[in-house]
């Protein structure tokens, strides 16, 4: 047993020995070596068989393969960036011009000369220290006494500050105070040539980052200051908005954000948020039990190997939270530039710096993420495809995408421009392309396995209108408005949805009763209270609307939006309701062709309303001739593409009295 025990003991102490040589070679902050260092000592005092040794070596070995001082370089070539985006993604101009304007901020950032303010009353000394740093191309200001000193940090923003501590009226303290009170990431380094352990005590505790004695050496200020530009260069370079895309699914958002990536030359990296109710999802769990493991983030960022990867944080939107936290605020931490480059992660339980980090988030509707979150990030819109948008995406990279991976690379079959308007138009009705995507692999599928039966691959197949109903079968979609016809009670309204823009049926009926509201179709809160509304409203003007007064005392009003297993909500419905209740008071056809949306007021008042592309585009597929919208969002109009509202008139109204004789037929 003795001999057993002295192997066991002889073991361990070689496993940690070589452990503790991996340490010393690893170039670890001076914290984490200090953890490890204090980690290894607890090891050599327990049993290697007791579950807190396999947890203390686990956490040693992650520790050192955490990257602490590995980082990429972008690569800031705007024109290689752009053309990266253009050669992944046709169209989208709008969302490509503000990546490349973020990008053009990260190039004029990372070049600007660092400015250094260099403060001493003695001439000679300016003169020896000047030439020297603007030799390393650093933009270098003197001034010769505190005084001037103040002056200049109060109109001008410097990186780094060496001043003089004793000077006269206005000494190094007051410069430092003063700098650092107009910037906290000012590096303020002390020059002096009465050095005491107080006044070098004293700076330090007012926030100097260093503290020289003259006679001066200027090798010694040259490190001293490239330290201290060191220090603050990642919050300077990562600085900025930090980018949420917002839109339908299918519309190329992680796609896009893996294309930025490529175009810096960063590593990219993802994580799905989605249905995340766990905040140590986040944060990590502490390392008191096995199985404890780092959050997400640290786990990304030990998987990438650098410490500024593209993060993309996918499907914000649909975080939830129960008992167990709320992942939603403890990303605040994590998208905060102000807090982030000291992120603690519970398991690792030190800072890490995540300011270097580059964050771009995904959702599809941004008014879901929780505010205080959406608050630090700037939404880009992504918004729905057009049709001649989705044609030229299908014949440049779905159909050559789907050829190749189904074989077809030898033969491939030509799709016709008229077959991929026949599947947009007959078997899609999307915002994206990933219902388009799938059906063009289907014919691929079919033409392929044509190929095996026939075994003939030397006759290309031309894709054609004809064979696109061959291989899909009868078309799936309609044009609902252009196919029906005018009925009493019946509105044409849109609405803008996860999925992008929507056309939804209001229709209304009367019957006998006691004057009840019945509302069906599971609608929200929000959409039940703008049916209250404009029953209200229609109520208080119905002698102007040329309705009895009494009309709801003797009869129930019964409002349905169809497709009812479908959770409906928000205020665009509101005048789509009112046109349909006016309809059928009125005996008035509401004609079929007209769309309406806008929020409606007691009063009549139409107010703007979102998602005004995506509407404009489910009207066109729906054959809509007419579009009423509030007259807030002619601006939105008016900066959308031509090809967005061609084919359809686009009136703007004010209230609810303008709509009547646009929406209904003539008595």
């Amino acid at each position: 047993m003795g001999i057993f025990r002295k192997s066991e003991e002889d073991i361990q102490a070689a496993t940690l020995e070589e452990l503790r040589q991996v340490v010393d070679s690893a170039s670890l902050p001076s914290r984490a070596r200090q953890v490890a260092d204090k980690e290894l000592a607890v090891l050599s005092k327990i049993s290697p068989g007791t579950a807190e040794y396999t947890i203390g070596l686990t956490y040693i070995d992650y520790l050192l393969g955490l990257p602490w001082n590995k980082k990429t370089e972008d690569n800031l070539d705007l024109q290689m960036a752009g053309k990266i985006l253009d050669e992944r993604h046709y169209g989208l101009q709008q969302i490509k011009e503000r990546i490349l304007e973020h990008l053009a901020v990260k190039i004029l950032v990372n070049h600007k000369k660092p400015g250094i303010l260099v403060v001493d009353d003695e001439r000679i000394a300016l003169e020896n220290i000047e030439p020297v740093l603007k030799k390393e191309g650093y933009a270098v200001s003197t001034a010769d006494s505190g005084a001037e000193a103040l002056k200049k940090i109060d109109t001008n923003d410097f990186d780094v500050v060496i001043t003089d501590l004793k000077m006269k009226q206005v000494n190094g303290i007051d410069v430092l105070e003063k700098a650092r009170s107009k910037c906290v990431d000012t590096q303020v380094i002390m020059v002096t040539g009465y050095a005491t352990i107080d006044s070098a005590v004293e700076a330090m505790k007012k926030g100097a980052f260093h503290y020289i004695t003259k006679p001066l050496k200027l090798g010694d200020v040259r490190a001293v200051v490239k330290e201290a530009l060191e220090k603050r260069y990642y919050r300077r370079a990562s600085g900025g908005s930090l980018l949420c895309f917002a839109g339908p699914p299918g519309t190329g958002k992680t796609s896009l954000g893996r294309a930025v990536a490529d175009a810096l030359g960063r590593k990219f990296a993802r994580i799905s948020l989605g249905g995340i109710k766990d905040e140590a999802e986040i944060m990590g769990h502490r390392r008191t039990y096995a199985g404890a493991m780092p959050g997400r983030i640290i786990d990304e960022i030990y998987r990438s190997g650098v410490s500024n990867p593209l993060l993309m944080l996918d499907e914000l939107d649909k975080i939830t939270q129960d008992f167990k936290g709320d992942p939603s605020s403890a990303l605040l931490e994590v998208l905060d530039p102000e807090q982030n480059h000291e992120f603690i992660d519970h398991y690792i339980d030190m800072p890490f710096d995540l300011s270097g980090v580059m964050f771009i988030a995904t959702a599809n509707i941004a008014d879901n993420i929780q505010d205080a979150l959406r608050d630090r990030l700037e939404v880009i819109e992504f918004s729905g495809y057009t049709e001649d948008e989705k044609k030229e995406i299908a014949l440049r990279y779905l159909a050559p995408k789907q050829i190749n991976e189904k074989g077809l690379s030898d033969s491939p079959p030509e799709f016709t421009a008229e077959a991929v308007y026949r599947i947009i138009q007959d078997h899609t009705r999307e915002a994206g392309i990933r219902n388009l995507e799938r059906q063009i692999a289907t014919v691929c599928r079919k033409i392929a396995t044509g190929y095996v039966h026939n075994k003939e691959t030397d006759k290309p197949v031309r894709v054609t209108p004809g064979l696109i109903e061959k291989y899909l079968g009868p078309r799936k979609y309609y044009f609902e408005v252009a196919d029906e016809k005018n009925r009493v009670g019946v509105a044409t309204g849109l609405v803008w949805t996860e999925t992008g823009g929507a056309i939804i049926f209001v229709e209304a009926a009367k019957m006998k009763g006691s004057g009840e509201l019945i509302l069906t179709g599971s609608l929200g809160d929000v959409m039940r209270e703008s049916a209250q509304t404009a029953l209200s409203y229609i109520r208080s003007n119905a002698a102007s609307l040329d309705i009895a007064e009494d009309f709801f005392k003797t009869q129930d009003i019964h409002v349905h939006v169809p497709a009812g297993a479908i959770p409906k909500d928000g205020p665009s419905a509101g005048t789509t309701i009112a046109i349909a209740l006016i309809s059928l008071l009125t005996n008035r056809p509401a004609k079929r062709e007209v769309a309406v949306s806008g929020e409606m007021t007691l009063s009549g008042r139409i107010l703007p309303v979102g998602g005004i592309k995506e509407k404009l585009l489910a009207a066109r597929q729906a054959g809509v001739k007419v579009i009423v919208l509030p007259m807030k969002n002619k601006v939105d109009i008016e900066s959308l593409p031509r090809d967005v509202k061609t084919g359809m008139e686009v009136i703007h109204v004010d209230n609810a009295d303008e709509i009547i004789d646009l929406a209904l037929m003539k008595s």
